[in-house]
C-alpha cells in the first residue's frame, strides 16, 4: 500500500483506511488519499479498480465497511449526499441529472435547501455562470441546449452550493475542445480560490495538463502517487494497469479500399420523441478496409443514427443500403444476416441484458446468424458456451467465474465483451457508438486495435465517437455530426481537432444545409 503522506494545515479531506465490500468483492481495500486546499487532485484506475466507490462515500451515497474520513481535521460520518453538501462536498456526475422539460433556474432550484425567488435565484445563476466563464440563461428550457449547455448547468448548480471540494467525473467526455479549454481555465480558476477538485478521466493527456496531484488505484488498493506533469500518458496508464499498454497502429498507411460496403443516402427521419434529434439528409460511403469515424458531442443525432443502421428505427428502403442491397425497412436479424454487426453505445441493457448469463446475451445477437448455435428451434449451449470463453480469451474479459451475468461485470469488462461478441463474427459491416466509452487505457487500446485490425481484413467499420483523441488514432476518414446534419467525411490527415471542434459546434450543421 502506497502511504499518503501529505496531510497538513492547507488539508482538506483526508481518507484513512476506507474499506467497502460488496459480498465477496472488496472493491476499496484500505485506501489512503490526502486532499489539499487548491488542488485539482486526479484519480485514476482501470474500469473496476474502485474508483467510482470511493468518491461515493466521500458523497455519502455509499457508508464504509471500514476505515475514517477526516474533513478539515475532524473525523466526520458522511450519511448521505445532503451531508455531504452541507460540509462542503459537491459532485458533478458523468451523467446529468436534469430534467429536460424544465428550464434553468427550475432544475437549479431543486437541488437547492434554500433557492428563494426564481427572480432572484435567476440573478444569481447569470452572475456567477458570467463569472466563472460558463454563461447561462436561467429561462432555457433544458430540452433545448446542447449537452455542454447542460454540463454547465451542473457545474453552476455546484458552485451555487459554494463547495470546497468538488467531484467530477469524466467532465470532458461531452464536450468539444473549445469548451473543455473553458472548462479547464474554470478549474483552475476555482484551485486558485481555494476550492479543491477531485477529478476522474480517462484522458490521460488532460490529467498531465491541469492536475497537480494523481492517486492511482488497481483493485481497489492506492499503488501509485504522482505529479502528471512529470509523467507521460503511456507512464500514467502503465502505473493504472501495471504493464506497459500496447500502442495502437494502423496498419497500412494507405489502406488497401475496395467496393462501399454500407451507402447512407439522404438518410432523414423525424424526431420520434420531443427531446430527440431529427435526421437531416445523411450521405455516406463507406467502404471495405477503412475505418470512418462520426465525431461530435452528446444529443446531436449519434443515437438516431445508430438506430436506423442497424434498423431499430426503419426508413425509407433505399436510405440505406449494405453491400448495395436496400435495407432502410428490413429488420436487425436480416441485416445481420447480411454480415453486419452493431454495437450501441449503452451496454447495459441495449448491449446485452443484465440477468442473462454472457453465452445467454451471444445467442440473443447470433441465433440466427448461421454460427450453429441453434438448429431445428433448440439452441446449442455446448457451442454457445464454447463462444463465450473464446471471447473471454480474445478480448481479456475479466470475470470472477465462468460465463456470469452481464451485470456483474465491470464497465470496461462487459464492454470488451459486447465489442468482442461482435468482431467474433469477422462481420463484412460493423458499425460501433463509443467503442470505448468509460474504459481504461488497456482496455482501450485492444478495442481501437481490433477494430483498425477488422477494417484491414476487407470490413468497413464505422465507429461513432465523442473521443477526439480515439478518433485521430484509428480513421482513414472522419466526418461530424452536429444537430442530425453530417458534414462531408473528409481524410483524417487533411483534419485537426480545432477543425473538428468547430465542426461540432454547429459548423457540421452549415455544412449539411449547404449540401
Amino acid at each position: 500500500m502506497v502511504q499518503q503522506t501529505r496531510s497538513g494545515t492547507d488539508t482538506l479531506l483526508d481518507a484513512r483506511g476506507l474499506t467497502k465490500r460488496f459480498g465477496d468483492i472488496l472493491a476499496n481495500d484500505n485506501v489512503d488519499l490526502v486532499i489539499n486546499k487548491g488542488e485539482i487532485h486526479a484519480l485514476l484506475g482501470e474500469n473496476g479498480a474502485g474508483k467510482s466507490t470511493l468518491v461515493k462515500m466521500f458523497y455519502g451515497s455509499l457508508q464504509p465497511d471500514g476505515g475514517e474520513i477526516l474533513w478539515q481535521g475532524k473525523r466526520v460520518d458522511i450519511g448521505n449526499p445532503a451531508a455531504a453538501r452541507e460540509l462542503g462536498i459537491g459532485m458533478v456526475f458523468q451523467h446529468f441529472s436534469l430534467f429536460e422539460a424544465l428550464n434553468v433556474v427550475e432544475n437549479i432550484a431543486l437541488a437547492l435547501p434554500n433557492p428563494g425567488r426564481m427572480s432572484d435565484l435567476a440573478e444569481r445563476i447569470e452572475s456567477v455562470s458570467r463569472d466563472y466563464g460558463l454563461p447561462l440563461n436561467p429561462s432555457d428550457i433544458v430540452a433545448d441546449l446542447p449537452v455542454g449547455i447542460r454540463q454547465r448547468i451542473e457545474i453552476v448548480r455546484c458552485l451555487l452550493q459554494e463547495p470546497q471540494l468538488i467531484i467530477m467525473d469524466e467532465p470532458t467526455s461531452v464536450l468539444t475542445p473549445q469548451e473543455a479549454d473553458q472548462l479547464f481555465l474554470t478549474l483552475q480558476r476555482l484551485a486558485s480560490e481555494g476550492c479543491a477538485v477531485l477529478y476522474i478521466s480517462h484522458r490521460l493527456e488532460e490529467v498531465k495538463r491541469i492536475c497537480h496531484h494523481a492517486t492511482i488505484l488497481r483493485h481497489g488498493k492506492v499503488v501509485s502517487e504522482c505529479n502528471p506533469a512529470k509523467e507521460t500518458p503511456a507512464t500514467l496508464a502503465s502505473m493504472m494497469v501495471g504493464a506497459d499498454v500496447a500502442s495502437v497502429s494502423a496498419g497500412a498507411r494507405t489502406p488497401q479500399i475496395g467496393e462501399t460496403r454500407l451507402a447512407l443516402s439522404n438518410l432523414t427521419a423525424r424526431a420520434a420523441t420531443p427531446f430527440a434529434t431529427a435526421l437531416n439528409g445523411i450521405s455516406l460511403d463507406l467502404r471495405a478496409g477503412e475505418v470512418v469515424s462520426i465525431a461530435g458531442v452528446a444529443g446531436n443525432g449519434q443515437g438516431e443514427l445508430f438506430d436506423a443502421i442497424s434498423g431499430e428505427m426503419p426508413v425509407a428502403p433505399q436510405m440505406i443500403r449494405i453491400d448495395g442491397k436496400p435495407c432502410g425497412s428490413k429488420s436487425i436479424t436480416w441485416r445481420r444476416r447480411q454480415l453486419a454487426a452493431f454495437v450501441p453505445e449503452e451496454r447495459l441493457g441495449h448491449g446485452a441484458v443484465p440477468g442473462l448469463k454472457l453465452s445467454q446475451n451471444i445467442v440473443l445477437t447470433r441465433h440466427a446468424t448461421g454460427d450453429g448455435l441453434t438448429s431445428g428451434g433448440f439452441v446449442s449451449t455446448a457451442r454457445a458456451n464454447g463462444m463465450e470463453k473464446h471471447i473471454k480469451k480474445e478480448f481479456d474479459v475479466r470475470m470472477s467465474h465462468d460465463d456470469p451475468e452481464a451485470r456483474s461485470l465491470s464497465g470496461g469488462n462487459l464492454q470488451k465483451f459486447v465489442v468482442g461478441r461482435e468482431l467474433d463474427r469477422q462481420p463484412g459491416v460493423l458499425v460501433v457508438n463509443q467503442p470505448t466509452w468509460g474504459v481504461d487505457a488497456g482496455a482501450a487500446a485492444l478495442i481501437r486495435q481490433a477494430l483498425i485490425d477488422l477494417a484491414r481484413s476487407g470490413s468497413a467499420v464505422l465507429v461513432i465517437s465523442q473521443d477526439l483523441d480515439e478518433i485521430f488514432e484509428i480513421s482513414d476518414r472522419i466526418a461530424v455530426i452536429s444537430r442530425g446534419y453530417l458534414s462531408e467525411a473528409e481524410p483524417a490527415e487533411d483534419m485537426n481537432r480545432e477543425r473538428v471542434g468547430l465542426l461540432m459546434a454547429g459548423g457540421a450543421e452549415a455544412q449539411g444545409e449547404v449540401a
